[in-house]
């Protein structure tokens, strides 16, 4: 909004030269997100509390010092990542470019389902939200909406393709398998972090990490230069994404001021769904699926735990771990809250750093 605001009038004041510049726009977009974070959380987290009464529904089944800690704390603040990061990315992006209207209505798309999906455990008083094959059949018509834009606008020489990390202009063309192919990154990548989201502070972390990370790859991706320099795949106006990106890093902050140990507030679904499937459909735009699920390798590795549990248990009745997802595992073994979250952002910060080194060893 600002952007076709106030560039035109360069001519006349100079200042207004700054917003044709991407990285400008980045900084005041963290900024403006976390502001608004920072006015709106306290008064969006005493409403859900006023509204929500006993808070998010804590699972029986889970650990026992849950039932006692957590007893009570309000959910769905995804609320306020998504109010910080859409005002924040209408009023800093360039609301001409396809790009940012498509990863928007995936974000909020994603986030309506996981709203829902917490409405629902509210109203059942039950960690049981939506039936999970509907959840996932909404996730999946979204992604594939999205998924098929996507290949429409795209460049021919780039829409039905994947990128292979380590490899100089290696394009994997995967025809009609694109589409699912599609899906599965988004609603994977969407209920990775939702698995993730299971103690104060730990999803929201690699988030930020992953987001900061996928902001600068869609800078160098948008810009010919350097893309041409690394001999990545040059994809036009996808720079501006980092603008999005951005208001995810300052939004991300915002919200993790009030969810750090003890949280005042769970992002629930509506923030986890709608940040997973963010960073699903900027990896599909950038063209660095694959690097997503090195630099979220955290969710991957929390994902596979739950994967690996459910299916060792109903094959043999045994189990791998102590409790699954795999954070709480390590809370079993009598690992500390902070720990365990403190541990799991350092191996988010080691794997987003591998991911990056991607851009360089071609």
């Amino acid at each position: 909004m600002l952007y076709p605001l106030l560039f035109p009038l360069a001519n006349q004041f100079q200042a207004f030269n700054l917003f044709r510049y991407i990285t400008f726009r980045s900084g005041g977009a963290v900024v403006t997100a976390l502001l608004i974070s920072f006015i709106a959380g306290p008064r969006i987290i005493a409403w859900l509390r006023s509204k929500q009464g006993d808070g998010q529904p804590i699972r029986t089944d889970g650990p026992e010092s849950h039932l006692v800690r957590k007893k009570g704390t309000p959910t769905m603040g995804g609320v306020l990542i998504l109010l910080a990061l859409t005002v924040s990315t209408l009023l800093w992006a360039d609301l001409t470019n396809p790009y940012v209207w498509i990863v928007l209505l995936v974000t909020a798309g994603f986030g309506l389902i996981g709203f829902f999906d917490d409405y629902a455990k509210l109203s059942r008083r039950s960690h049981r939200g939506l039936p999970g094959r509907l959840k996932l059949l909404l996730e999946a018509l979204l992604a594939a909406i999205a998924c098929a834009v996507l290949a429409y606008i795209m460049p021919p020489s780039l829409a039905h393709t994947v990128a292979v990390p380590f490899f100089k202009n290696a394009l994997l063309n995967l025809h009609w398998l694109f589409l699912p192919f599609g899906i599965f990154v988004v609603t994977g990548a969407s209920n990775a972090v939702n698995l993730t989201d299971g103690l104060d502070g730990l999803a929201i972390g690699p988030a930020m990490i992953a987001a900061g990370c996928f902001g600068f790859i869609a800078y160098l991706v948008g810009n010919a230069i350097f893309a041409n320099y690394l001999q990545l795949h040059h994809v036009p106006g996808a720079g501006e994404l980092a603008v999005f990106c951005a208001a995810m890093v300052g939004a991300s902050l915002g919200f993790l001021w009030f969810n750090a140990p003890p949280a005042s507030v769970f992002m629930g679904d509506t923030g986890s769904l709608s940040i997973g499937g963010a960073l699903g459909a900027i990896s599909i735009i950038t063209k660095h699926e694959i690097v997503l699920a090195i630099i979220g390798g955290l969710f991957v590795l929390e994902a596979v735990s739950v994967i690996m549990q459910v299916a060792s248990f109903k094959l043999t009745g045994r189990r791998v771990f102590r409790m699954a997802p795999l954070h709480h595992h390590f809370e079993q073994k009598g690992w500390e809250e902070p720990t365990i979250v403190i541990r799991f952002w350092i191996i988010a910060s080691i794997l987003a750093i591998a991911g990056l080194s991607t851009l360089k060893l071609r």
